[in-house]
């Protein structure tokens, strides 16, 4: 990486780079990765901790949801189709004139 003079002070500063120019926080990274791996159970089990505090939505409103989301995608599918249809009857009757 190159890095002027004022950069590397800058992270030298912020205790990034040591007095070699070497990044420090590479070094401590990787051996802090090994530490802080977890395993599959305790993933597992972290995960559906988390999954527990997800507020779900009730039945009636995942239909609603779903009725929403089909109305609008038929809407739009048949507004594409239209303008599509539009421009090609133009096209075609430009070309034939």
């Amino acid at each position: 990486m190159a890095l002027n003079r004022e950069q590397k002070r800058m992270l030298q500063r912020q205790g990034e780079l040591g007095p070699d120019g070497e990044p420090i926080r590479a070094r401590r990274g990787s051996q802090q990765r090994a530490k802080e791996r977890t395993g599959p159970v305790e993933f597992a089990r972290e995960v559906r901790s988390e999954l527990r505090k997800v507020a779900w939505p009730t039945r009636s409103e995942t239909i609603n949801y779903s009725i929403i989301t089909i109305v609008t995608l038929i809407f739009f599918t048949l507004l594409i189709f239209g303008i599509d249809w539009v421009f090609s009857e133009a096209v075609l009757k430009l070309f034939n004139a």
